[in-house]
């Protein structure tokens, strides 16, 4: 019995077999991978990767599709929501840092990126593919349009790389938005960032962009008696992820010192 697409899942399922291809010497796995897919829909890529990853752990919502994939003596499949899938938990059950590829509905494709992004210690690499403006933002630099809130929060913590773009007429249905595969390789961690804090600055720094940060995160510094050196004058956007990491350390440093 064929599946039928539901739009309340965001499902566009991949079909192409040249991109397929594409994606998975762009993944480049391996045997002996502790490999998790999210979404696998139809095993587009699912059954490519396990002719070199066995087993492989699926996470799929779809339950009509979680039955389809469990005939697969081969696949470890998650029926649950990504969102509320401890990934730390399953490197500790695969005994090493993941692999993590998928191809994500654009629907929800941030809060996964966010939900993941606190796992990055746990992770050899991700591979998703992703509607290709948010690929743009993911890797945007300082002084771009594109440059955001996005490209801080996954910059600070990951090496981002645009890979391959994929076509709409490679799904079925196919999309109205064009599509790009992202690597996203997991930073050394850094012990003397807060990551709530730096969050919480980079949200307010960006909440008006068309304003010079004076009249947001300035405000927002006065309130924590900051009195250090950073240039208010400047955009939200001219501001490099370097230098976001540099006032949220200098914070936890004034905190510190006021305990």
């Amino acid at each position: 019995m064929s599946h039928v697409a539901r739009k309340r899942f965001g499902q566009h399922f991949l079909t192409d077999r040249v991109s397929i291809d594409a994606i998975i010497d762009a993944i480049r796995p391996e045997a002996g991978d502790a490999m998790v897919e999210i979404g696998p829909g139809l095993g587009a890529m699912t059954l490519p990767l396990l002719d070199y990853v066995r087993p492989l752990t699926v996470i799929e919502l779809d339950r009509d599709l979680a039955v389809r994939l469990r005939r697969n003596a081969s696949l470890q499949v998650i029926e649950a929501d990504v969102l509320t899938v401890d990934f730390p938990a399953l490197a500790a059950a695969a005994g090493r840092r993941l692999r993590v590829v998928g191809n994500l509905p654009y629907n929800i494709s941030t809060p996964i990126l966010f939900h993941l992004l606190p796992c990055a210690e746990h992770i050899v690499d991700q591979h998703f593919m992703l509607q290709k403006e948010v690929v743009s933002r993911m890797a945007a630099e300082p002084g771009s349009k594109t440059y955001g809130r996005l490209s801080v929060m996954l910059q600070w913590r990951y090496d981002i790389e645009s890979v391959l773009d994929i076509a709409p007429e490679a799904f079925d249905p196919p999309p109205k938005v064009q599509s790009a595969i992202v690597r996203m390789r997991p930073l050394p961690p850094m012990a003397d960032v807060d990551a709530a804090l730096l969050g919480e600055l980079v949200t307010v720094a960006f909440s008006q962009r068309r304003k010079v940060l004076r009249n947001t995160l300035g405000r927002w510094l006065d309130e924590r008696s900051f009195s250090g050196a950073f240039d208010l004058q400047r955009r939200a956007e001219e501001v490099t992820v370097g230098e976001y990491l540099g006032l949220c350390r200098d914070l936890v440093r004034v905190a510190s010192q006021q305990v």
